[in-house]
């Protein structure tokens, strides 16, 4: 999948947002972008705790039977320096049409570290994978 929903949390409370995402190969973090003025990254700097929902729904009936929802959960910080120039390469490569808006002054490229994924696959059936550190 290309697109996921991030959750964020400020003392006004939940937002939700579409972002662009890219996992590790590790699926250790999950990288997406955002410009710095917006709602999501100050949600995101009070609150670093955030999850991303990715699936693979088609909006048919057949979803409540046949989809796989995955619910990653941890914590974000911004990648800078050496560090962002070498995940913007990986983040690039899945989204090259990204690559003005992701080298603009104002983006910041967010590496979020899963805690934890959950995944539902036909509606109930859960499974929760557990990252260690």
């Amino acid at each position: 999948q290309r697109l996921a929903v991030l959750g964020t949390q400020s003392r006004e409370g939940p937002y939700g947002s579409l972002v662009a995402f890219y996992a590790t190969e590790d699926l250790r973090n999950l990288l997406f972008a955002t410009a710095r003025s917006t709602r999501k990254y100050e949600n995101l700097m009070e609150v670093p705790r955030v999850f991303l929902l990715i699936d693979n729904r088609s909006n048919r009936e057949g979803d409540f039977q046949q989809a796989i929802a995955v619910t990653a959960t941890g914590s974000v910080k911004e990648a800078v320096g050496e560090e962002r120039k070498q995940l913007e390469g990986l983040f690039l490569a899945k989204h090259p049409s990204l690559l003005d808006f992701l080298q603009s002054d104002g983006c910041a490229l967010l590496k979020m570290e899963v805690q934890t994924y959950f995944i539902v696959r036909q509606f109930q059936q859960t499974t929760e994978l557990h990252m260690k550190p």
